[in-house]
């Protein structure tokens, strides 16, 4: 028998431990992400991320657990993008526009930077949110979203709408590109990962919203 190319041989990465978490959860991110939840085997994921076999068992106990801890860490991660821009926009002097123009960038730029990340909500939601429903990152980053929405609305320098309908507008208009990047926005020949489309789709987004939120006078 042949002996097994160097490529796909195992790395042992016992003297690692946080190394060899990272490497499972980036593999599962992406065979989770190609393949959904019940395509996708403990098996597979250990030879993705060059460990053996039984060590994605090992380290995360099940499939399941596995499969919660990645979409935990994806949530976590699209959860502190708005926090940063947030952030950022106090800092520039808190201006209801300056907050839309940072964290629907910062938003935009996630998206086009982590296609897993969108892949995996997409298989969620085929799948009635079977895990994504209980997730803490999920609930906590939504409360956490409409809490800055309402704060905003509450500050009186934009039109009382209703702020659960103002975020899944926002949400919408920014994920509808990257979940429909194959069927329709590559055939509008945009291509939603150059900065060009990012800078565009910003630019439109916050537009649309200035324009259906500043007081009229």
């Amino acid at each position: 028998m042949p002996a097994t190319p160097p490529h796909v041989r195992p790395v042992r990465r016992r003297r690692n431990p946080a190394a060899t978490r990272e490497a499972i959860l980036d593999a599962a991110e992406r065979l989770f992400a190609a393949k959904g939840y019940e395509g996708t085997s403990l098996g597979e994921i250990g030879r993705a991320a060059r460990v053996s076999r039984g060590t994605p068992g090992y380290f995360y106990g099940s499939k399941e657990r596995l499969y919660r801890a990645v979409l935990e860490r994806a949530l976590t991660a699209a959860r502190e993008v708005l926090t940063q821009a947030r952030a950022r926009a106090a800092t520039a002097g808190g201006a209801p526009e300056a907050l839309l123009r940072e964290a629907i960038g910062s938003y935009l730029a996630f998206l086009a930077a982590r296609p897993t990340f969108v892949r995996l909500i997409e298989w969620e939601t085929l799948s009635g949110a079977r895990f994504l429903g209980a997730s803490p990152a999920h609930i906590g980053g939504l409360r956490e979203a409409l809490a800055v929405t309402q704060e905003e609305l509450a500050r009186g320098a934009l039109r009382s709408v209703d702020p659960a309908h103002l975020l899944l507008s926002v949400m919408g208009l920014c994920w509808f590109p990257f979940a429909h990047a194959d069927s329709l926005t590559r055939s509008l020949k945009l291509d939603p990962r150059t900065p060009a489309f990012l800078a565009a789709r910003r630019a439109h987004i916050v537009d649309l919203l200035l324009y259906g939120l500043l007081p009229r006078s």
